[in-house]
């Protein structure tokens, strides 16, 4: 008997990476669309449009899915956003041809916008037809397209788009961004099995410590206690850096924890005001 489910919405190698940093080793993978995971849990790959549904009714205990993909099925209040994974980042934006006469939203409203995303385009089209007083046959008509959004402007099947897919070679461009989304964990916000809530924080815990560790990075190096102050101004760490001592007094040994994205001009700056020997350590797992 399997007491506890996971979904997920993305292949299974990227399962792999999390589930064994997080402690659960992926015994196997059938048909890459299920994974045992340790006894008495199971992981299954689904449409990330099914996953808000299914965590929802709490059929599956937790999932990890796109913002804007809990918003579109409208299961907004029947699941509980838990923990922002930090990856699956776009934008979802109203785009139109870039050499046309439509330059801003409202020049958009009343006419035809073509969209995979019929739920969230109608909400925003709703509020901008209110604003301009459109009502029945003057409202924006809202059409879906389930894939090749980029060429309905083209063909002549719209006049804008909704999309998060790139769309500069199609000779498109943003006039409006309608959200920002990215990949989230969530459990149902009235879960069938209560008795698992212990677990599902020890889970959730477990994937945020090794999402923080793709985000960082440590730094060490060696500086003169004279700029250690600026040093540590450059690498104040989470909470504060590990300062230590050397054999030569006038120097000490620093650590701290770094952003990734911001590793290279850290180095730069630590440079700049004399620190030596400047390593940078990868992560494979925290509790941060």
């Amino acid at each position: 008997m399997l007491d506890f489910l996971l979904a997920f919405y993305f292949v299974p190698q990227v399962l792999l990476s999390l589930a064994s940093g997080s402690g659960f080793p992926v015994g196997s993978i059938d048909s890459d669309s299920m994974a045992e995971l340790q006894p008495m849990y199971l992981v299954v790959f689904l449409p990330a449009s099914d996953i808000p549904s299914f965590v929802g009714k709490g059929n599956v205990d937790l999932g990890i899915t796109g913002q804007d993909v809990i918003l579109e099925a409208e299961m907004e209040n029947h699941v509980t956003e838990v923990l922002k994974l930090g990856f699956g980042k776009c934008s979802l934006q109203i785009q139109v041809p870039e050499a046309g006469p439509i330059k801003t939203v409202d020049d958009l409203a009343g006419k035809r916008v073509v969209t995979s995303f019929e739920v969230l385009s109608g909400q925003y089209f709703q509020k901008v037809d209110e604003r301009l007083q459109f009502a029945d046959e003057k409202r924006t008509k809202i059409e879906y397209v389930g894939g090749s959004v980029e060429a309905a402007c083209s063909l002549g099947l719209a006049d804008g788009i909704e999309s998060g897919d790139t769309m500069r070679a199609a000779g498109l461009h943003a006039i409006a961004t309608v959200l920002e989304t990215e990949a989230v964990l969530i459990k149902s916000s009235t879960p069938k099995h209560p008795a698992l809530e212990p677990l599902i924080k020890l889970i959730t815990s477990r994937i945020a410590g090794v999402v923080a560790a793709g985000r960082y990075v440590i730094c060490e190096y060696n500086v003169t206690r004279a700029r250690l102050h600026d040093a540590t101004a450059i690498t104040p760490g989470r909470r504060a850096p590990t300062v230590s001592p050397l054999e030569d007094e006038a120097w000490v040994a620093v650590s701290s924890m770094v952003e990734k994205k911001k590793v290279a001009d850290v180095m730069d700056e630590l440079v700049r005001i004399g620190a030596e020997d400047i390593l940078i350590f990868n992560l494979d797992n925290c509790r941060v």
